[in-house]
């Protein structure tokens, strides 16, 4: 198992974005259940808002927990920002670009490169005292 870096900035750019998410879902469903009691509409798709951003707060904590797991955490987290712009407002448009841009930074991170220092030539047996 390697050792990587957490992606430190992508997961709290993510984790705060998947806040405002979860704030826009919350608004749009008290919204859109109030319209559908007035009018008598559907609201089974006012709920998707506020679980989208749940779904942003998990791919954000996977950044942070499982390192190497960032670039697939960052494309759902890409994916989710997209996802919020109609059902939860874009999390105020705010959530959306923290999302975004978290994702971003997590899915473009390169791969740490493995240096391998190659042992000096020996030139006969090491002596006893070592």
């Amino acid at each position: 198992m390697s050792h990587e870096r957490r992606p430190s900035l992508a997961a709290i750019l993510t984790l705060l974005g998947g806040g405002f998410v979860i704030g826009g879902g919350l608004v749009l469903w008290a919204l859109g259940t109030g319209l559908a009691l007035v009018f008598g509409l559907s609201r089974s798709w006012y709920f998707g808002g506020f679980l989208v951003g749940l779904v942003v707060v998990a791919a954000g904590g996977s950044m942070w927990l499982v390192p190497g797991a960032r670039r697939i955490s960052g494309a759902i987290a890409i994916a989710c920002a997209a996802a919020s712009v109609p059902l939860a407002f874009g999390g105020f448009v705010v959530g959306f670009l923290l999302t975004a841009v978290g994702g971003a930074i997590a899915a473009a991170r390169p791969q740490p490169r493995v240096v391998v220092v190659p042992s000096p030539p020996s030139s006969g047996p090491s002596p006893p005292w070592t």
